[in-house]
Formats: structure tokens, sequence, C-alpha cells
């Protein structure tokens, strides 16, 4: 998938100009070995195809805010790179999530003292949130409780990965102090 810089920077021009067929044939060149490369990370087939479709998906839809800085082949197996990790991260959340719900269906009764630090923890999650800016809150709250993916956060708030990326951080860090801080 090599391609000269001043190939990639008419593929970059002609796709935020809106070139449909510029844009089917960079997905169509570049698709399978991206799909391989996200398979090494995330070793399933169906979400590393997944995750290379979303990253074609935002790239078109932001096709008019794309900065590329490096080559565009970078761009693309560094962007799934990234993907893939997120994708992993919210696996893990879901995992443990899930894990939890069923240990707290099949363990053994829960005691008053049990409920009682269950609703503390819970107001000190509610105060935490309170704290955050508006969406930063909602961000963490839309990924952390609603289970969904960057991606799809982004893309009903209407705004960039990045800026859920950076929101996440945010809050995240915040929550790392306040909780540790018992």
């Amino acid at each position: 998938m090599k391609i000269s810089v001043s190939r990639e920077n008419d593929i970059i021009g002609r796709i935020r100009q809106g070139d449909v067929e510029q844009f089917e044939s960079l997905f169509r060149s570049s698709y399978p070995s991206l799909v391989r490369y996200a398979m090494t990370i995330i070793k399933d087939h169906d979400s590393a195809e997944e995750v290379v479709q979303n990253l074609f998906f935002r790239l078109w839809k932001d096709k008019d805010k794309i900065k590329i800085e490096s080559s565009l082949t970078g761009y693309l197996f560094r962007s799934v790179h990234n993907r893939c990790l997120h994708y992993i991260e919210h696996s893990r959340v879901v995992s443990r999530h899930a894990e939890e719900m069923t240990y707290r269906q099949t363990s053994r009764e829960e005691t008053p003292s049990d409920i009682l630090h269950y609703k503390e923890l819970q107001a000190r999650i509610a105060a935490i949130l309170e704290r955050l800016p508006e969406r930063c809150g909602k961000i963490f709250y839309m990924s952390r409780f609603d289970g969904l993916k960057y991606s799809e956060i982004a893309e009903k708030l209407s705004i960039s990965v990045k800026t859920v990326e950076a929101n996440m951080g945010r809050a995240l860090k915040e929550f790392r102090k306040e909780l540790t801080e018992q």
C-alpha cells in the first residue's frame, strides 16, 4: 500500500472535495491490509472489520476536516491502531460489568453494610459526575453506563472522536483522584 507523497496529497484533496470514486478506490486498496493489521491487535475478524469500516465511515463523514500531517498510509494505520485500543478498552469495561452483574446475581445475600456501601459509592459517583462539565459528564455516562463506543458517542453528540477521548480522559482522571482518596 505504498503511495507517493504527491499522490497521497492528491487523494486527500480529492476526498476532501467529495470524490466518491477516489474514496472507494482508497477503501478497496487499503481495506484488506487494515483489517489484517486490526486482527493482529484484537484477534477477532468481525470486530477488526467493524473497526476499519467505522474508520472509513468517519473519514468520509469528516472529509472536509481531514488533517493528515504524516503520510496517508501512516494516518490510516495509526487510526486503526488507536481504534483497536479503544475497542479493547471498551470490551474490558463491558466484560467487567457483565462479570460484576453475574457475581451480584449469584453471590450471597447482600448485608445492610453492603447496601450502605453501594449507596455511598453511588452518591460519590453522582457527586463526581455533577462536578464535571456537562459535556464531559454526559460523555462519561454514555461510555460507561450506556456502553457506547467513542465513535458512537462522537456521532450522537456531533463532535470528534478526539473530543470524546479528551473528555473521557478528564473524567477518568477526576474519578481516579476522587475514588482513591477513601
